[in-house]
Formats: structure tokens, sequence, C-alpha cells
């Protein structure tokens, strides 16, 4: 996508994740029982679904299949008018610039919701309207829409969460657990390797504090600029020195596919719905957390402070909160549901594909991405450019 993030701020707490049997269903029911966010809500109230009319959503990219669209519109009677972006800076910057017109419901990751609560870009959400009992419990769904606020106030529905780590070719890049995200810079992959601009910069980050190369934890600079520069500056150095290893950069999920089908790349540091997309086209490629633990974010839904339509916007919401309507949503993308009983309706090669990706003390090591202030998001995305200008 499944930025800015990676696409969660689920930031420090890992409860979720200290699964000791790792499958994707044993993760999900395991969230499920630490504990109940009460308050139930309509799934489409009598209102929304008397009105019909309209929902317009603005969304990631080849998230939603038409067969699923359909699906909605013929539970609910609401129409769905589909616009996609492919970064969640371009999200931002569209919404900023129609002041937040034009849409009811966006898809941003959590950790950059702050950056629209801050621009009154949303509406604070009212979770009576909500199925909050549907959603898994703990910092999947229960706290995820606060997180990064700061206000109180709830300002997302959770729809997915997935991760960002090393995508292979099994016959010319195999690997085994175990490997860095430092590995993608030895000299065997020059050319060779695709990675998305911030988020690569920030896995060289992550691998030289691993190292003790950095001089302030990594996590320091997303809450103190002095200390960014600081750390960034030292990434930069690496990064720029490596850059023969880069084979294409890519910044949607279509770049991403494309480095491999089309321009040669052999490995990279990639979203999981790109390795879905390989594998589901008959491409040999793995997907495995890097030593460092992977990059994990959480998608969901807002309702935009200029919405005309919020009780149909509630309906779509709540409709993702089934738990099949959830698995049919996340299960094309290799995603993972944050609906409750959403596992009882995953199709094995889900659960194949995440034991796979994830396998030992994998899902005890996910590294959420932590929120992302707007003068954070600006300094990174200033490193970012000169790293591709280098």
């Amino acid at each position: 996508m499944a930025q800015q993030v990676g696409r969660s701020p689920r930031m420090t707490d890992k409860t979720l994740i200290a699964a000791k049997k790792f499958n994707r269903r044993t993760l999900l029911a395991s969230a499920a029982a630490l504990g109940t966010v009460a308050a139930a809500g309509p799934f489409a109230s009598r209102r929304a679904l008397a009105s019909s009319g309209e929902v317009r959503v603005f969304a990631w990219s080849s998230h939603f299949t038409p067969d699923l669209l359909k699906r909605f519109e013929a539970d609910t009677g609401i129409k769905v008018a589909l616009t996609e972006y492919g970064t969640n800076d371009e999200l931002l910057n569209q919404l900023k610039a129609t002041n937040g017109e034009g849409f009811d419901v966006i898809m941003p990751t959590v950790d950059r919701v702050a950056n629209y609560v801050e621009l009154e870009l949303v509406q604070p959400l009212d979770e009576a309207k909500l199925k909050m009992d549907n959603m898994l419990s703990g910092p999947a769904a229960g706290t995820a829409g606060k997180a990064g606020i700061g206000t109180g106030a709830r300002y997302m529905s959770p729809a997915d969460w997935g991760t960002e780590a090393i995508l292979f070719d099994r016959k010319k890049a195999p690997i085994d657990y175990g490997f860095s995200l430092g590995d993608l810079w030895k000299e065997e992959y020059a050319g060779k390797v695709t990675i998305r601009g911030h988020s690569g910069l920030a896995g060289v980050g992550r691998y030289l504090e691993a190292q003790g190369k950095l001089p302030h934890p990594f996590l320091d600079g997303f809450a103190d600029e002095a200390k960014m520069a600081a750390i960034w500056d030292e990434i930069l150095k690496f990064a720029v020195a490596h850059k023969k290893n880069v084979g294409q950069f890519w910044s949607n999920a279509n770049e991403a596919t494309a480095a491999y089908v089309v321009n040669g790349c052999t490995i990279g540091q990639n979203w999981d719905e790109t390795a879905a997309a390989l594998i589901k086209d008959g491409k040999d490629v793995g997907y495995l957390a890097p030593a460092e633990g992977a990059f994990a974010w959480l998608e969901g839904y807002c309702v935009t402070s200029k919405a005309k339509n919020v009780e149909q916007a509630y309906a779509w919401m709540n409709w993702f909160l089934e738990a099949k309507n959830s698995a049919d949503y996340v299960a094309p993308l290799a995603f993972n549901p944050v609906a409750k009983g959403a596992e009882k309706h995953l199709p094995d090669s889900a659960s194949t594909f995440f034991s796979a990706a994830y396998p030992k003390d994998a899902l005890d090591k996910l590294w959420w991405w932590p929120a992302q202030a707007a003068w954070y998001v600006a300094k990174r995305n200033e490193y970012q450019d000169r790293f591709l200008a280098a």
C-alpha cells in the first residue's frame, strides 16, 4: 500500500504482536482476546439506507476490487464514487488544495492523521455510530484512531495493517531469515535493488542504529528537529556512498511492481502487497521480514470536515468492520484485517504468505511507524530529494 510511513503507530505498544505461534489466524485471534472496546453502532443506519445516495471515497490505488464495491452497493444501496491515489503525500496535497472539499471518506495511514487534524481537514468520529466492538481490540484497532493526535478524540476507523520488508527473487537473490536492511547495500546487489526514497533511507537509519553508528536513537529524530538533522546527515552520507546499488526507486505500487517485471531488480524493500501481486502473476518471489524487524503500518478511514454524505460514510466504515467483508478486502492485498473473526474467512494462501514472511521472532520485532509531524515530513522529503538527486 499497505507514504509517509510506510503506511502506525501503535508506536511502541506491541501487545498485538506478542504472539507465540507465528501464523495469521492465531495472531488475529490473540489480538481479539486482548480486550473489548465499548459501544456498538449500526452497520448501515436506517437514515443512510433510506437516503441511499452515494459516498465519495478517496483511497489507495488497487485496494478495492469491483466485486467488493458491488457487494457494498448491494448491501447498503449506497453508490461508491471512488478516486484513487498512490502516496500519502498525494492525498494530503489534494485535500489541502481543495480545503477538504470533494470527498466524504479518505484513507490515510495512522501516522499521518495528525497532519489532517492540524489542518482541520477531518472531523472527529462519533463512536456511537461505529461498530466499535467489531474491531480487534488493542493497538491494532481500539486505540489506533487516537494515536498521535493528542486531542482525545477518535479520527480514524481502522481498515487494515501491513508491512514493508524484503522482497526477493528466489532464484536470483535467495535470502534467509536474518537478512539485514543493511545487506541490501552489499556489492553483490549493485544495480539490482529497488527502494522507496524516504523509507529506504529510514531502513538505512535503522541498520546504522543497530550497528551503533548514529549519534542519537533513530526514533529521537521524529520528535527533535536538531537530532533528526544529525541522524539523517549520517543516513544520507551512507546512502549516497552506496547509491550504485539502486536499480530503480519506487513511490507507489505500480512502480514497485515494474522494478521487478521490467527493470531487472531482484531484491528490495517493498510493501507486502507488491509481493502478493507478483506471486499472483506467477513470479517466483519471496517476502521476508529483515533482521531489524519489518516496517509496519496501519491504514484506516477518516471522514472529511467538508463531507456531504456523513451517514453514508459511517455505513462505509461499518461495512468493512464485518468479518467476511474485512477478510475479503485484505486477502488479495496480503494485508491483515482488523475485524474480529475475519481470520476465519481468509484463504489458506493468505496464511501461507503470512507464515513465510514472519518466521521465528519476526512478529515480536515489527517496527511501527510513529506519528510524523508536518515539520518531520518536510525535512524527511528534503533528505529524500537530496538522495534522489545525488
